[in-house]
This record gives structure tokens, sequence and C-alpha cells, in this order.
């Protein structure tokens, strides 16, 4: 399927969805919709990889019927006693099971002929799905789907009702496309980004816009201490502490595997259980196995893991990339014992008002020595006084700080404010920090501002190789940032104001005596009809 194909599968669904909605909030009806794909994703897998393993054994769809039985049913049904043993092989293989009645088929069935056990059997097939279809357990993975709710309809048969036109609809924007796993992945991604731009404000709690995913993404996949000699093979561990929908995990894990490389573990931290739901099933949608990822649901900044709290070093997790996009300026409580946090010991507990330094310390922490990390924060976080200063003054001296992206505005559907991104390394080689002023390269939107592709490829370029170009990047020494008060403010680092033009004064005063001359004669012309009229020349 080409990528024009992918983009117009996403908008015949958002479509879709716009249509069926009806006065239901955005944000719920998000759920079911991105459920029911990842059920049909499930689905389609489950099946494919049911075929693969039972051979000529399958039974052939197309010599079925229309009775809404699924090839599997009738295998089942046909096979009772090996069925044991052939679901213990698909958890090998697959790594999940899907009972027949619960395969998106079926459900599409009893939506199209509005049968009345619809909702019964979606209910039984997510709790299936939660609590027995995979290894690990994915319990409240649909959680924020509310199939009683009265959002749906008043009574069951108003909801069941409801709920057959959803589905039924979703099945036939997806029968107009030939799909597989990667192209409902790309749908799911698109309708995430769709909903996000309905959302307003509440879009940065689940998602960061592709093309700043992309920024962060190229930095942290090359090679830490020498970016020139570009991607690293390998990334053992990833690190998403405020992951949203874990498009940003992904888009590293993209990366990676787009340029021949393989990435091991990765982990992701949401405190939001409907996004946390959303970055569980886009791994799964996305072909991540459940043992290649973690996703845990809690406070980051009270570091309520215990996993993360380990205290041995030995088995402390760190990670080869560590990317975030946290809330912006976020209020916290930090308790008085904040100060012994092993976290914030060696470099102090950011202010109440703002949790931006508290967010890249927890990341930092984590972070390999050999590691990068790259993360979206304010402006705010270059240049504000009291403890913020503090701390970075701390990180500057520890060599920490490697370079400073400042972005255009108007990028993210939370906020129009412009925004940096931070570069960090626990050993970095150059004794320099490298500033990239990015703000006023960008295509104008009609809601957000867009950085193209060549935008995109010019900040990583300038960060791979360290690159100085006027008015838009310098490596600035330590020396010039200690006589600045440790104030990364860009402006001071890197002027945009334009150079005055050099005047060509010999130019200047032949095109001034071209003019004269021209004047000269189109008054003689002008005066000798005044003439011919009678009428006095002009002086």
């Amino acid at each position: 399927m080409t990528e024009n194909d992918q983009k117009q599968l996403g908008k015949t669904l958002w479509a879709v969805a716009d249509q069926l909605r009806g006065t239901m909030d955005a944000d719920d009806f998000r759920d079911y919709m991105l459920s029911f794909l990842f059920l049909r994703y499930l689905s389609d897998n489950y099946e494919a990889a049911a075929r693969k393993e039972l051979g000529s054994d399958y039974p052939d769809p197309n010599a079925i019927g229309n009775g809404g039985k699924t090839p599997l049913s009738i295998w089942y049904a046909e096979n009772p006693a090996d069925v044991t043993a052939f679901e213990q092989q698909m958890r090998r293989k697959a790594h999940y099971v899907i009972q027949p009645k619960y395969l998106w088929g079926h459900i599409v069935h009893l939506a199209r002929t509005q049968d009345d056990t619809l909702l019964d059997t979606l209910q039984g097939g997510f709790k299936y799905i939660e609590e027995e279809s995979f290894q690990s357990h994915f319990q409240g993975l649909f959680s924020e789907i509310n199939l009683a709710s009265e959002k749906l309809g008043r009574t069951y048969p108003h909801r069941n009702a409801k709920l057959c036109a959803i589905i039924s609809e979703i099945a036939r924007g997806m029968a107009l496309f030939s799909t597989d796993s990667d192209t409902l992945g790309d749908a799911y991604e698109y309708l995430i980004g769709q909903f996000a731009a309905g959302s307003g404000k509440k879009a940065g709690e689940f998602y960061t816009p592709q093309q700043i995913s992309n920024i962060l993404s190229a930095i942290v996949t090359l090679d830490s201490q020498e970016p020139k000699t570009g991607p690293r093979r390998k990334l053992d561990s990833v690190f998403d502490f405020a992951c949203g929908s874990g498009s940003l995990l992904l888009n590293v894990r993209h990366r990676m595997t787009e340029a021949g490389g393989s990435i091991g573990r990765i982990v992701g931290q949401e405190s939001n259980i409907t996004t946390y739901n959303l970055a569980r099933m886009n791994m799964l949608l996305h072909g991540v196995k459940d043992t290649e990822f973690e996703i845990w649901h809690g406070d980051t900044l009270k570091n309520d893991w215990d996993w993360l709290r380990e205290t041995n070093p030995a088995k402390k997790p760190k990670f080869d990339a560590v990317v975030a996009n946290p809330p912006f300026s976020y209020r916290w409580e930090p308790k008085d014992e904040a100060k012994d946090d092993s976290r914030f010991r060696n470099h102090g507990v950011a202010p109440k008002s703002a949790a931006d330094f508290a967010f890249l310390l927890h990341g930092l922490h984590y972070l390999k020595d050999d590691g990068v990390m790259a993360i979206i924060l304010p402006h705010g976080v270059l240049f504000r006084g009291g403890k913020e200063a503090e701390i970075r003054t701390k990180l500057l001296t520890d060599g920490h700080i490697d370079t400073v992206i400042g972005l255009p505005a108007n990028l993210f559907y939370s906020t129009g404010i412009p925004v940096c991104i931070l570069v960090l390394k626990k050993c970095k080689k150059p004794d320099d920090v490298l500033f990239i002023n990015a703000a006023d390269h960008f295509t104008k939107g009609k809601r957000q501002n867009q950085l193209t592709e060549d935008h995109i490829q010019k900040i990583v370029s300038t960060y791979q190789n360290r690159d100085e170009q006027e008015r838009y990047s310098r490596r600035v020494a330590m020396k010039e940032i200690v006589d600045n008060d440790y104030n990364l403010n860009i402006s001071r680092y890197i002027s945009t104001a334009e150079a005055e033009q050099d005047i060509d004064l010999t130019a200047v005063h032949a095109e001034l005596e071209a003019i004269e001359s021209a004047i000269g004669e189109a008054k003689k012309r002008h005066n000798a009809f005044l003439a011919e009229l009678g009428l006095a020349p002009l002086p």
C-alpha cells in the first residue's frame, strides 16, 4: 500500500468517526474508535499466523458462506481435541491467542446483522484480551471503553444498535483498502494525530507532533559520542518517562530498524490512564511483542515505579537513549525529602511553579554514561533564575548540556509558545555548547506551523556535524557562558539580525544622474506641448 493510500485510509476512518460520534465528546469516541482498530489488527495478525500454522487444514474462507462463521471457528468446532495444543503453539509463535468468537470478522458479522448479543460479545472479548490473550497481563487495557455508558444509548438495545452502526461503518471504511499490519499501524497514528488536533490543549497529554518526534529520534539514534559517524547499530534500551500514546518511542524504534539497526527493550511511563492504554495498544498494533516493551502507569515525579527505585547500583535501570516531551511548566508539590532524592540530590529540587528541571533530572538519572537524552522544554529553562539557575549552572559545570535547539512557535496542539530541545550527555567530548536557532525556519500552517523534511534535516545535520552557520548555529565556549552567568538564552549567543547591505555610492550616483537626465528630457517634451497650446512652460 502506498503512502498516499495509508493517509487515505486514515482520512476515511476519521470521516467515519466524525460522522458517527454525534453528540459524543471527541475524546470519548476516540477510545472506541482506536480500540476497534486495535481489535481488527490483533484479529488480522492472529488469523494470518493461524493460516500459516494450520496450512492445508485451515478452512477455505470462500467456502464458508454467509453464516458469519470465521475459518477458525469452523476449525475449532471440527477439532476440539486439538484446540489446547494449537493455542499453546500460537502463544509461542504469535505471542497471543484470540478465541474465534472474539475475532473482528465475527464481531463485524454481529454488527451487520444487528445481533442483540454484540455488546455482550464485545465485553467478553475485551476482558479475554486483557486477562488471557497474552503472556503479559494487560489488565485494564480497555478500561476507558465503557460499553454501558449512556453516551452510547440509554438502554441496552440502544447501546447495542449504536455499536452495530459504528462497527459496520468502520468495517465498510476499511474494506475500501487492502490493509496489512503496517497500514493499520499508520492509520492508528493518523487518527491519534487527528484526535489530538481536535482536542486542543488536552492533546499535549498524549501526542508529540511527528515532525518534532523525528528530530528527537534522529538525535538519540546517532552515535552518542561521535555523532558524525552516523547511526548506532544497536540500542539496548530506550526510555520515555512521559510517553503519552507512545509515538515517540515507536519513532525511535522505526528509525533504528529503517537504518538496519536493532533495538532492545522499549520502556515508557504515563500517568494518564486513558493515554497509558493508548500507548500499550499502540505498541502491539505496531508489531512490538509484549515481551519487548513495558509501559508503566504511574507518576514520574513521585517515582512510584518500584523497578526504577532500585538502590543496588548493579541492578539500577539505565538506558542508552532517553526521550521525552513532558508537560510544560507543570506545577508540582515536592516533599521536604525531595532534596535527598537520588535524582535531585546533586543538582537541586525544581521549584513548585515549574517541574521542568525535575523531569529533566529524572531522565538524566537513568541515562547510561555513554547514552544521549533529548527532551522538549519551554524556553524558560534556559534563563529563569532562582533554583532553576542553580540547577542549570550545575548541569553546565558538570558538562551535561551538549546542545540547545530553539524551535519555532506554534508547533504543538497544546500551546503556541516556542519551545526548545535540550540534548544532554553524562560524558560529552566537546568542551562547548552547540546552539541552534531554528525559530525562523518553518512553513506557516492554518492551525500549527510545520517543519518540512528540509527543516528537520538541517537541524539534525547541524547537530551531527556540529556545524557553525551565520545566524543559525554556533559553538559557544564555556567561558562565554560563564561570563553570561550561565544564562542559555539563545539570542545571547546567536544574532538573528540581518546585516545591513553595503551601499555602492558610485552606482547610486550614476543612477541618480540617469534619473535627472530622464526628468530633463520629459520636461522638454512637456514644455513643447505647453508652447503649442499657448501656455506658460514649466520653470
